[in-house]
């Protein structure tokens, strides 16, 4: 890969796993054992905080394909920058929609069981971190 395309990916690919990081694993659980705060105000929170960071995910990941695809990359690479793309776009597109839809409900005050959908989301964000944190040290070592 040449030197900016490897450069950009790089730090960009770190800043995106540095942000799922403080969101995902940091202030999504926390924001639960403050004090006053009741389970539709912190889904409600949550919902705002996971829309930004979402969006912001998109473009991160549009950068990281752009740098990627213009920079020649090894065949590691591209498969991983597939992978995070993939496992980010179920996320967007199967996961949140439900976990939506659940938190409607919620929010309307109707009394439901755990849900088992965070627990697909945490396993998408886990997997996603992993992919990262390889996908950033593979074009460190370009």
């Amino acid at each position: 890969m040449n030197t900016t395309s490897t450069a950009t990916a790089g730090a960009v690919t770190f800043l995106w796993l540095g942000m799922v990081l403080a969101i995902s694993f940091l202030e999504a659980p926390l924001k639960f054992r403050a004090p006053g705060v009741t389970i539709p105000i912190g889904l409600g929170i949550g919902r705002m905080v996971f829309r930004a960071l979402n969006l912001v995910e998109a473009v991160l990941a549009a950068v990281v394909i752009a740098m990627v695809a213009v920079g020649g990359p090894p065949a590691a690479v591209v498969v991983l920058t597939a992978v995070v793309a993939v496992l980010l776009a179920i996320q967007l597109g199967v996961v949140r929609p439900r976990l939506n839809r659940r938190s409607d409900r919620v929010l309307a005050g109707e009394d439901l069981p755990r849900s088992r959908g965070h627990v697909y989301y945490v396993a998408f964000e886990t997997a996603k971190v992993i992919v990262l944190i390889v996908l950033g040290i593979s074009l460190l070592a370009q």
